[in-house]
């Protein structure tokens, strides 16, 4: 039994070392979560193999390799270009492979164009339709019992951008979504808070902003826009995956305006 299981290991050590050397070569991968996760031991290698986020077009893979390589990352553009997913995933493997300590995704507490009112609940209940995205994603990715005992021990973190004044972003990947509707003082707010060892991306469609001042989003890009260690990326409709209905429909919106 010992010699089978050191033969395992072996095993286990050749594949993920094969799975490193080929993900430094394709500029198409995301992550392979499941190649560092306990709950995948065992599976096969096709089964390992069909796990593998890839990026699905020039655009996302440009994108991808800007996070993985700038401190701070810009990601513009309309939505169903895969900017949330990207990001969620990079910081899910952050996680998994313990670069950073910490997941915070954060937003906004804005509606798009209607006010839902008073939320019922305690806090995590309050702000769970405003996460609920985040929360799919990293369950697709890590799983719903990994998920929820992060949550627990706050090595992910769901908070309002309200939150964010006085925090430092320390040892951690952090998300700021939906940044169309943060003003120019709550993006400034935001980004003076990235601390040691911090991975940050701020998505947003500067196009589809719900507040009723000027959003500073597309101000924070121009201004830091060739800056050391910051890098914009800027999706178009063509760039779109979530269907080809979307792109259709935003190329019409474009094309009229």
């Amino acid at each position: 039994m010992a010699k089978n299981t050191r033969g395992r290991s072996r095993a286990d050590r050749k594949a993920r070392r094969n799975f490193e050397d080929h993900a430094q070569v394709m500029d198409d991968v995301i992550i392979d979560i499941s190649a560092f996760s306990q709950r995948t031991r065992g599976r096969s290698q096709d089964e390992e193999r069909h796990s593998l986020v890839r990026a699905r077009n020039q655009a996302q893979g440009q994108y991808i390799s800007a996070i993985r390589s700038h401190q701070l990352t810009f990601g513009l553009g309309p939505a169903g270009t895969g900017k949330t997913w990207c990001a969620t995933a990079l910081a899910a493997e952050h996680l998994e492979r313990r670069s950073v300590r910490q997941i915070v995704f954060t937003r906004p507490a804005l509606e798009s164009g209607e006010h839902l009112g008073f939320l019922p609940g305690k806090v995590m209940e309050k702000l769970d339709p405003y996460f609920s995205t985040f929360r799919s994603y990293l369950c697709d990715l890590l799983g719903r019992g990994v998920v929820d005992c992060a949550l627990k021990n706050e090595r992910i973190v769901f908070e309002p951008l309200a939150f964010m004044r006085g925090k430092t972003f320390d040892d951690a990947f952090v998300i700021l979504d939906e940044a169309q509707n943060c003003t120019r003082t709550q993006l400034l707010m935001f980004m003076t808070r990235i601390g040691e060892n911090a991975r940050v991306v701020i998505n947003g469609d500067p196009v589809q902003t719900d507040i009723s001042g000027r959003s500073g989003l597309a101000e924070a890009a121009r201004r830091l826009q060739g800056l050391r260690g910051v890098y914009v990326h800027e999706f178009e409709a063509a760039d779109v995956v979530r269907s080809d209905l979307v792109r259709r429909i935003l190329a019409r919106y474009h094309a009229s305006t």
